[in-house]
């Protein structure tokens, strides 16, 4: 077998039949991603007012905090990939990001000045970065290829609930502390979910390692063979998947003229909800497809969350203020959502051999990270410039191109990879 040769998620044989995928190890993986994204959740959702009104720094200043932040997880992502390569690495990488998240994340609401509050944030988030493909790889080694697809459906469904819930803690938080209080109490669940790791790793029972690999960013090798042509489609996705803020602007302009401003924010926001919900309830279901699919299973499912998202790019494009309407494109979108994340880690760790398994999440994450930026900056230039149907006709363009090349990636899956 070629070292780049992907084990296909079909049945890991034994003697008992398939082995269950439902460990606790997955459910201590699953835990750590709820609680992590409740924790960090709280700081995010009152960032804005802790910025500008505790801190009294102008909005210019919250928008480099968070372009910045999210640049140094782009980075973070990257280099984390490199360091999950390696078994020990990727466990300890696990434990510090989602311990470090959680101290920085928290520690925000001791500061006094923005450039405080802008450091802590920053290497908060490169904490968070940097723990992604280690989680990733490390779920991987503890669920047979076969439930690749549930395993980490099962995880995107219980972080989409942390997104969820994470938002309405933060409400109950200010509604009985201060802000900088609410902020320093979300150290808790914070450091709980860096307990369900070590917890995780624990019941899984994971080899001993006794040597370290060397440590390298294997791009070269990612890109090589079925896995590189499925990280092109899963790029040109990603090209197209804008931030659901766009979603949410689009929603409050066409309601606005009717409504008022503040009826029309409300509005969008709880049509926001409604993505949030659609992408919980699709991620498990959309694994468990992928499953029964076989070798082409996540891609194919991919390709139902990409065409997905092009209906609802198309219904946003030419949206008027019917709320129904604005609700089924974002249920859409979140549908979108939760089949594609949860697709392409199942493809990455059902095609990616596992000595680059790390490099191979790394790489994904990265992908998404700068594809998002990617698509948020184009489109609401156009959105701004031309026009909102422009914007989103742009977006919907780029499905059409993903879909084409993930149909191609699906094909050549069919056929093992050459010896050599």
């Amino acid at each position: 077998m070629s070292d780049h040769e992907a084990t296909p998620p079909v049945a890991d044989a034994t003697k008992g039949g398939r082995q269950p995928w439902l460990t606790l190890g997955v459910g201590g993986i699953g835990t750590a991603s709820f609680l992590a994204d409740v924790g960090h959740e709280v700081p995010t959702s009152l960032m804005a007012s802790f910025v500008t009104a505790t801190l009294g720094a102008p909005a210019a200043a919250l928008g480099l905090i968070e372009g910045i932040s999210e640049g140094l997880a782009g980075a973070g992502r990257f280099v984390g990939g490199a360091l999950a390569d390696d078994p020990g690495r990727r466990r300890a990488v696990a434990v510090g990001g989602y311990t470090a998240t959680a101290v920085l994340s928290g520690l925000i609401g001791t500061t006094t000045s923005v450039v405080q509050a802008g450091v802590l944030r920053g290497a908060a988030w490169a904490a968070r970065g940097l723990r992604v493909p280690a989680r990733n790889a490390l779920l991987a080694d503890v669920v047979p290829a076969h439930a690749y697809g549930r395993a980490y459906g099962f995880e995107r469904t219980m972080d989409n609930l942390g997104a969820i819930g994470g938002p309405l803690l933060a409400l109950r938080l200010v509604s009985l502390f201060s802000v900088r209080t609410a902020i320093l109490l979300s150290i808790i669940p914070g450091v709980l979910a860096a307990a369900a790791i070590v917890y995780a790793i624990r019941q899984a029972n994971l080899p001993k390692v006794t040597e370290r690999r060397k440590l390298r960013f294997q791009v070269s090798p990612v890109l090589r063979g079925q896995l590189g042509r499925v990280m092109v489609g899963f790029a040109a996705f990603e090209v197209g998947n804008v931030a659901a803020t766009l979603l949410i602007l689009r929603a409050t302009d066409v309601l606005t003229p009717g409504r008022g401003i503040d009826a029309a924010t409300q509005i969008a926001i709880a049509l926001y909800v409604v993505y949030n919900v659609a992408a919980t309830i699709a991620s498990f279901p959309a694994g468990g497809f992928s499953d029964r699919l076989g070798r082409r299973g996540p891609l194919l499912v991919t390709a139902v969350g990409v065409a997905t998202f092009m209906a609802a790019y198309v219904l946003f494009a030419v949206a008027g203020p019917v709320i129904v309407l604005l609700g089924v494109a974002f249920a859409l979108a979140g549908v979108g959502i939760g089949c594609a994340e949860t697709a392409e880690h199942a493809a990455v760790a059902a095609f990616a051999p596992e000595e680059i398994r790390g490099s191979a999440f790394g790489l994904l994450a990265t992908v998404q990270a700068v594809g998002n930026v990617a698509a948020s900056v184009v489109a609401g230039l156009l959105y701004t410039f031309a026009s909102p149907a422009v914007a989103f006709g742009y977006l919907a363009v780029w499905m059409v191109v993903a879909l084409a090349v993930l149909g191609w990636a699906a094909t050549a899956a069919r056929r093992p990879e050459p010896v050599g």
